[in-house]
């Protein structure tokens, strides 16, 4: 198993602690607090050994694949390990251009059975980020039984939607009030706080609570999970949370003061315990 972090800042990017780090594209990766341009992205594969991903999970225009198009082949030359998807547009460029760098199928709700992943590595992609939606069984089911590269969000603020349009400036200028690029709202029938953060982009949506899946890392780690992800934002003392996750990793999981220590994280565990159920209103 390898622990992959995706950075809120560029100061720290965790390259020297974790065994891989995700780095937002510029203009083309949304729910992220950062990104990074591709001239920064040069410099970090050059003078890091650690894993690198790269994401680029905008819905895209027409007038975006001509950039995009010498953008992924420049990245094409670089050591990177994988890139995370959303729009077919990038499956498409990678086949036609015939790059050899692996893609991660990124379609976030979208991502939650079996027998999907596999329709997708099937035609050439490595690797899938599971949805934030599924039930830890659901997740084991998908890594013991797709030929994909299973990869599972495990501590976080989860992102939960986006949106093209500035909700965030709407908002404020509906209100005659001075615009900020961020507010929190929060959501009547549960109770819950939700950070919506604006960018040229648009509208990143996030739960305002962490999700805690240290409690999840050992039977994934047993039911042999390839990668899980941590990302920083909005987390305390993530540095030594990154240490102490590798360290377990490398116990092969087995210290229980770590699960313990780390339950200062919150008890939210967002769904892996909890089935989605949808039903018809009567």
């Amino acid at each position: 198993m390898k622990l992959l972090i995706e950075p809120s800042t560029k100061n720290n990017l965790y390259s020297d602690y974790a065994d891989g780090i995700i780095l937002p594209l510029e203009n083309y990766a949304v729910e992220s607090i950062i990104s990074f341009s591709l001239a920064e992205i040069k410099k970090i594969t050059k003078n890091s050994d650690c894993e690198v991903f790269i994401k680029i999970n905008k819905n895209l225009l027409n007038e975006d694949i001509d950039d995009l198009t010498n953008i992924l082949k420049e990245l094409d030359k670089l050591n990177i390990t994988g890139i995370f998807f959303y729009d077919l547009a990038v499956l498409e460029l990678k086949n036609e251009l015939k790059l050899k760098t692996d893609l991660v199928w990124n379609q976030t709700h979208m991502v939650n059975n079996y027998r999907t992943c596999d329709y997708y590595f099937n035609h050439g992609v490595k690797y899938a980020l599971l949805g934030k939606e599924i039930t830890l069984d659901e997740i084991i089911e998908i890594i013991n039984k797709s030929k994909i590269t299973s990869i599972v969000e495990v501590v976080s603020k989860p992102s939960v939607a986006f949106s093209k349009r500035k909700l965030v400036t709407n908002y404020y200028k509906d209100l005659g009030k001075t615009v900020s690029n961020d507010i929190i709202v929060k959501e009547k029938i549960t109770d819950s706080n939700y950070e919506f953060i604006e960018d040229n982009n648009g509208t990143s949506i996030f739960l305002d609570k962490i999700t805690n899946g240290t409690v999840i890392i050992k039977e994934l780690y047993d039911n042999n999970c390839q990668y899980i992800i941590f990302k920083e934002y909005g987390i305390n003392d993530f540095k030594e949370l990154v240490i102490d996750t590798m360290n377990y990793i490398r116990s092969h999981c087995e210290d229980e003061r770590y699960v313990s220590k780390y339950s200062k994280l919150g008890d939210s565990t967002n769904f892996f315990f909890k089935k989605t159920i949808y039903k018809v209103k009567k």
